[in-house]
């Protein structure tokens, strides 16, 4: 190439920059104010719905009679602490790799709501084994996978607020997030892999599910419904934490203003 060739455009800094767009406080407040009202009533009237629908409406399992209708909590509150610790793992990715400033807010606040869905699955799951089970808890696969993904959730809300320099935290933070979505294969396919006491999936992305339409379609709906509130609760928090930071920088800015004048 000589010297009046035109340079060949640059496609990682402009992915970067499109990327960061994102991390300006004010685009991004403005952008999830429209959409936090939204989500929040959304998830409020899809999540009563589906539970109503569930607990009140849907017919008795013929082997598990009503205490199946613990499902309409405990499925989609095991389905989110999975997909809240798999956007754990994406934040943590953002972060490493692009620096995205938002990306280490989200990750700070995605960790609480995760943990608190995956006791929630652990609690009701426990509900639901004693009657089937007759024990609170078994160190069946499925469930020690899980008491695995609540300890890593804790681990990572330990770790981002460990050190005095935020940023060695979210780096820390990052690599437990990546290092830990090993544990989310397994957790998955645990009923598969051993001869375990919770039963198989019964709903299949590619395969045929096998749940009567009379009882999956309020589980779904209700899955819709938890997993709007889930969003909702971690864009409520990542508003006031950016919101947070906002006004902390415009403190010290005034602060130091201040002693320049002085």
């Amino acid at each position: 190439m000589d010297a009046t060739s035109p340079a060949l455009p640059s496609v990682a800094p402009k992915r970067g920059r499109n990327l960061h767009r994102f991390a300006n406080p004010g685009r991004f407040l403005r952008l999830s104010g429209r959409v936090l009202p939204w989500l929040a009533i959304c998830g409020a009237v899809f999540t009563l719905a589906g539970l109503a629908w569930g607990l009140f409406v849907a017919p008795p399992d013929w082997q598990q009679g009503d205490a199946v209708r613990i499902m309409y909590v405990h499925v989609p509150a095991a389905w989110l602490a999975s997909m809240g610790y798999a956007a754990l793992a994406v934040c943590a990715v953002i972060s490493i790799v692009w620096r995205h400033p938002l990306a280490d807010l989200a990750a700070l606040e995605i960790g609480p709501v995760g943990a608190v869905f995956t006791a929630l699955c652990l609690a009701t799951g426990s509900l639901w084994g004693k009657p089937m089970w007759g024990a609170w808890w078994v160190w069946d696969a499925r469930l020690t996978s899980v008491l695995v993904l609540f300890f890593l959730y804790l681990g990572q809300i330990a770790l981002i607020r460990a050190f005095d320099n935020p940023e060695r935290g979210y780096r820390a933070a990052a690599i437990l997030a990546l290092v830990g979505a090993v544990n989310l294969p397994i957790i998955k396919f645990s009923v598969d892999w051993w001869n375990t006491l919770h039963q198989p999936d019964t709903i299949h992305l590619f395969g045929r599910t096998t749940m009567s339409a009379s009882m999956l379609d309020p589980l779904l709906v209700s899955a819709l419904g938890f997993t709007l509130v889930f969003a909702a609760l971690v864009l409520a928090r990542l508003r006031s934490a950016v919101m947070e930071r906002r006004i902390r920088s415009l403190l010290s800015a005034r602060a130091r203003q201040a002693e320049v004048s002085a």
